[in-house]
């Protein structure tokens, strides 16, 4: 009989697994028998699809390549709609103090541009508390209970905010993990932030990172919000734009 693949030098046979979809690796070709099963699990194969997709990677760090190159595939916004570009689409559990939330376009009268020219819009408050909150199902976003389990990637949190220059107002973040029954397994609580009458308008970024939080995680809750301190009727409060939550390969 023709020698099979079997046959071939292991390095050869890495190559050309390499050019086969990552998902049917694991599902597929890693039950085809044990020496690609140990090939699929190993850390070569990952390295040379990472070479070939550009996804760099410090080679001293021993971690599971594998999750890493899932990681870095996935990696994207998990906040939907965070600039106010589908008005107030996707944010649950909203609080309208005062006149409630709007979506006003940059820089906004007594304002700053943003840092970035992809951010458009901003939500701003009012005169009284307005809150908006969204919760993200990781396991619906493609992250896997073990890899969330075992790995426990860091859960990287980001949010901007800026005043009016001619007005001053507060401004709070809360992010929580949740488990299955949306039990708190970690939160963050910023404190809340005074922006005083007489500022730059200029933004500020805010950001947090969950990292060894433990087994159970499967939602990540995320709110903020905050309202003017001169109570007038209208738009005065802070704004908020580009808000973010990824998880980090």
């Amino acid at each position: 009989p023709a020698p099979g693949m079997e046959s071939l030098p292991e390095a050869v046979l890495i190559r050309i697994l390499a050019s086969i979809p990552a998902v049917d690796l694991v599902l597929v070709c890693r039950l085809v028998c044990c020496q690609w099963k140990n090939l699929v699990d190993g850390a070569e194969l990952w390295i040379l699809k990472c070479q070939q997709e550009g996804i760099t990677r410090d080679e001293s760090d021993a971690e599971n390549w594998q999750n890493f190159y899932f990681l870095s595939k996935k990696r994207k916004n998990l906040i939907k709609n965070p600039c106010g570009e589908e008005d107030l689409e996707h944010w649950g559990e909203v609080e309208n103090g005062g006149d409630g939330w709007k979506i006003e376009e940059l820089p906004g009268d007594f304002g700053k541009e943003f840092p970035s020219e992809e951010v458009h819009k901003y939500f701003v408050t009012s005169y009284e508390w307005c809150r908006k909150a969204q919760v993200i199902d990781l396991r619906a976003e493609g992250y896997w209970e073990e890899l969330m389990d075992t790995t426990q990637p860091k859960i990287m949190v980001r949010d901007w905010y800026a005043g009016r220059r001619d007005a001053g107002c507060l401004y709070e973040l809360c992010v929580k993990l949740l488990s299955e029954n949306e039990d708190v397994l970690a939160e963050y609580k910023s404190e809340t932030v005074t922006i005083p009458q007489e500022n730059d308008g200029s933004w500020s970024e805010i950001s947090h990172t969950f990292s060894s939080y433990g087994p159970g995680v499967r939602f990540v809750r995320f709110e903020h919000g905050g309202q003017d301190t001169l109570f007038w009727k209208g738009w005065y409060g802070v704004r908020v734009t580009n808000s973010s939550v990824t998880v980090e390969p």
